[in-house]
């Protein structure tokens, strides 16, 4: 009966044989029960809906490692670039996710511009030790890093050398939340010099580890390159 017809009762069939099972078909197996409408419908759905969740899958790329390939991107593209050289496609595309995605995550390119420019979260991981302590900490935390990121977290500053143009934001910004930060939490007589020193063995040591990318620094543990590089930093930090 199809949904929403009327039926007009009639008279009663007579009587007949009650019908058996349907035989099986050699050639199809076992006979099952014929699907109805709605079992059909609702099967095409679900093929449907599986489909269209696919699809979306393969296109979003997962937030935590899209954000990360994306800042990737980004310090490459404004550290190497001038700023106006630089947009949201170009980065997206190196990236490997689709523009709106970057959009998404830093917003428009002055923000992510900023985000790139900021030191502040990696001198706050750096420095977050004792003064006894912080020598071999700031070593540890580098090298785990840059493993965990794929990039240094200070040495694009390097790249703003020489630029007058917006990436000088760079060295401003590295001097007020890396070198003066640092400064300010050293004891004794020329603090800012020690600093400076200590902030130019941090990048050393970033530009050692990209220039031997396949050394010996790649097979060594951190705790087994800060037993090697801390002691010098550790002496500038207690003065």
């Amino acid at each position: 009966m199809i949904s929403g017809q009327a039926t007009v009762p009639g008279p009663a069939p007579a009587p007949g044989p009650v019908p058996g099972p349907i035989a099986a078909d050699p050639a199809r197996g076992p006979a099952g029960p014929e699907p109805t409408t709605a079992t059909a419908s609702a099967s095409a759905a679900a093929t449907t809906t599986g489909a269209a969740t696919a699809t979306a899958t393969s296109d979003v790329a997962d937030p935590g490692t899209g954000r990360d390939a994306i800042l990737r991107a980004a310090r490459r593209a404004f550290t190497q670039r001038p700023y106006a050289d630089v947009t949201i496609r170009g980065i997206a595309a190196d990236a490997g996710v689709s523009p709106s995605l970057v959009v998404k995550h830093f917003g428009r390119k002055e923000e992510l511009f900023n985000t790139v420019a900021d030191f502040g979260p990696a001198a706050a991981e750096l420095f977050d030790a004792p003064l006894d302590m912080l020598g071999r900490h700031m070593v540890v935390t580098l090298v785990r890093r840059r493993r965990e990121l794929q990039s240094d977290p200070l040495l694009r500053v390097v790249f703003s050398l020489g630029n007058r143009d917006e990436r000088s934001l760079l060295r401003d910004r590295f001097h007020e939340q890396v070198t003066d930060s640092l400064a300010a939490r050293l004891p004794g007589p020329e603090a800012t010099l020690r600093a400076e020193l200590i902030a130019g063995h941090l990048l050393g040591l970033g530009a050692t580890l990209s220039l031997h990318r396949e050394g010996a620094g790649a097979d060594a543990t951190p705790e087994h390159i800060a037993d090697l590089y801390a002691p010098a930093l550790q002496a500038l930090i207690t003065g």
